[in-house]
């Protein structure tokens, strides 16, 4: 499960991708917008600040801002830069492998043959959706008429 910490961080990612101009959003504002708790959003930036993910600048206009650009900035980057690997088996995690203590034969270890396609398919999708990505997908949905299906 997504841990909050991480969900923070992509909403606030997300928020700021959506930025006329890039321009620097107070944490203030950007807390209340996206109902995140202030001093959790303060470490949270600091951290994707550390990522290099944004920047800040002091002063009456200051605030966060996207360094990079939101097509630059993939969802599977932002996971792994705050939560650690996305495998949800050590056996299987491509940037922080370890071998199960228990396993016997990882080759033909059952778990771990799923567990390998799950990653695979989840980086897939992680990695290849970006801020923007995820920006267009909103627009499209706002787009799209309510239908209401009666049963």
């Amino acid at each position: 499960m997504l841990s909050a910490k991480t969900k923070y961080a992509l909403k606030a990612l997300i928020s700021l991708a959506n930025e006329p101009n890039r321009d620097p959003v107070m944490i203030s504002h950007l807390a209340e917008k996206e109902g995140i708790p202030k001093k959790f959003l303060e470490q949270i930036l600091l951290d994707l600040k550390a990522l290099g993910f944004v920047g800040s600048k002091k002063g009456k206009h200051g605030g966060y801002y996207l360094r990079w650009n939101p097509e630059q900035i993939f969802v599977g980057q932002v996971m792994r830069g705050i939560e650690g690997p996305i495998a949800l088996l050590p056996c299987v995690s491509l940037t922080q492998y370890e071998r199960c203590e228990e396993c016997v034969d990882e080759k033909t270890c059952g778990l771990r043959l799923v567990f390998k396609d799950v990653r695979d398919a989840t980086a897939k999708i992680l990695d290849k959706t970006s801020l923007a990505d995820v920006l267009a997908r909103v627009e499209r949905e706002k787009a799209q008429p309510d239908v209401m299906f009666h049963i």
